[in-house]
């Protein structure tokens, strides 16, 4: 995780890296690709090395569903199962600091999809709210000033990817991981409240990105372990659907929400709305069943119908280098059996 030694090979690496990921992604039959976020050291906090005004490093807090288990924690970071990454400190006025690295992004995923077969690329972004949950503010003089100057340098990066012609996925955990992270310490109503604002925020951020070229991911964190302190869904969803992306992808394979589709049916979901419930496991090693799969996109399918339906996974595979407990080949395979059920579901053949 050290500088580059050779800046002009690694370049040459990333781009090499993102034409295998698109071109391995096609051939298990997956529609709407993308880089796989192969220039990033993780999903959320990229971010500092692009701007100004981030240094050091901070402490770390471990989700609260482990800290209530700690020989298992232990035991999980001693298998590498916890991301070995430096997570900076808010020090000083974020401002951009080159432009570059989005633009070797977005000209990667352009160059990947040429003659591809894929009919559409996604680019991730963090969004404001995430950011803040893994770099820590030491600087702004509020947690609402820091998001604000978050969301004024992120709406830059919305904007020039939707521009190239992507779909824009913008992450946010914060709406559902932080409460047992950064968050841990206050009740479910006062975590609403602040997931209240990072909506706000983040609509703001997106003014000039139109809904259907945007969606967002929420997920409680693609790590296994007890999960036991993930707050409910239906706390959460009112905040959720008021966000401007057009599609919502969401955990709804794994042990912990699987069964939350009934409070999605049960909830009043915009009609504007496409739910892309995550119908693949992310964090174990067992390939999908297609008819499995099948049975989990029937279940919203049949009451917001098919055509406000996209298959989608419960989170990324490995959302920080180096950490990812499923392995490359599997994960593929997966993809595969992803795809196999959305298209039993397609063409009528289930139930």
């Amino acid at each position: 995780f050290g500088e580059a030694q050779d800046e002009a090979a690694f370049e040459i690496r990333v781009r090499e890296a993102v034409t295998d990921v698109v071109t391995k992604q096609v051939a298990a039959g997956i529609d709407i690709v993308s880089d796989g976020e192969m220039s990033k050291i993780g999903y959320a906090t990229y971010i500092k090395d692009r701007c100004e005004g981030f240094s050091g490093d901070s402490a770390r807090r471990p989700p609260a569903d482990l800290a209530a288990y700690p020989d298992y924690m232990q035991k999980s970071s001693d298998m590498g199962q916890a991301p070995k990454i430096t997570r900076p400190v808010c020090n000083g006025e974020i401002r951009i600091k080159e432009r570059d690295s989005l633009q070797k992004d977005i000209a990667n995923l352009q160059a990947a999809l040429k003659g591809s077969g894929a009919p559409q690329g996604f680019m991730n972004a963090a969004s404001p709210g995430v950011i803040c949950a893994f770099l820590p503010n030491e600087y702004y003089a509020s947690e609402d000033d820091y998001l604000e100057a978050l969301a004024a340098v992120m709406k830059e990066e919305y904007e020039a990817i939707v521009s190239a012609g992507f779909v824009l996925q913008v992450d946010c955990p914060d709406l559902a991981m932080a409460r047992h992270t950064q968050y841990a310490d206050l009740s479910d109503d006062e975590f609403v409240a602040h997931a209240e604002r990072h909506v706000d925020v983040l609509n703001a951020a997106l003014e000039n990105v139109p809904a259907d070229m945007s969606r967002m991911h929420l997920c409680w964190g693609n790590y296994e372990g007890p999960h036991h302190c993930d707050i409910p869904v239906e706390k959460i969803l009112h905040v959720v659907t008021r966000a401007k992306p057009q599609a919502i992808s969401f955990e709804a394979s794994n042990p912990r929400h699987a069964h939350e589709w009934r409070k999605w049916r049960d909830a009043d979901i915009p009609e504007d709305k496409v739910l892309m419930p995550g119908v693949i496991d992310l964090v174990t090693n067992f390939i999908d069943y297609p008819e499995g799969v099948a049975e989990r996109i029937c279940k919203f399918a049949d009451f917001v119908g098919g055509e406000r339906v996209l298959a989608g996974s419960d989170c990324g595979f490995a959302t920080f280098a180096g950490f990812g407990k499923v392995d490359p080949d599997i994960a593929y395979a997966k993809m595969g059996a992803l795809a196999e059920g959305a298209r039993i579901t397609s063409e009528g053949l289930w139930p």
